[in-house]
């Protein structure tokens, strides 16, 4: 495990527009599903796992679990290999990694409780310093 003193490296070869595309295909899918309340995060300076995230509600379980299946194949056909996905078979929050792109697809009282989205939008220590909001 690294020290905390250890820098963390960062992959300078990284297309930005790779993930900005990534983003793009996921916001279509999601349009398409017919997913609620879609909001597309910017993490630049706020994290190094993505540089993306969405978050978006479906309305039922059922419909949170079809959306799911359409990201997953194609973020497949996009990036050659299956993303990481968690919370499927109960459909109330499923977090689906993409790389570049985080997924949250909630139920919305699920997303109510958490206000995801609210916590990673909230403004960083620091003059200047905020994520940005699309939708």
């Amino acid at each position: 495990m690294p020290s905390r003193k250890e820098k963390l490296i960062v992959n300078k070869n990284k297309d930005p527009a790779a993930s900005s595309n990534l983003l793009s295909a996921i916001t279509t899918v999601l349009e398409d599903g017919k997913a609620d309340d879609i909001v597309t995060i910017d993490l630049a300076g706020r994290a190094t796992f993505a540089d993306f995230m969405a978050v978006a509600s479906g309305r039922s379980d059922r419909q949170i679990r079809a959306l799911c299946e359409k990201l997953v194949s194609k973020v497949k056909s996009l990036r050659k290999s299956p993303p990481g996905v968690e919370g499927m078979p109960h459909g109330d929050w499923v977090l689906i990694d993409a790389g570049d792109v985080i997924v949250h697809l909630f139920r919305p009282e699920v997303r109510a409780l958490y206000k995801l989205e609210k916590m990673w939008l909230a403004p960083l220590a620091g003059p200047g310093r905020s994520a940005a909001l699309t939708a």
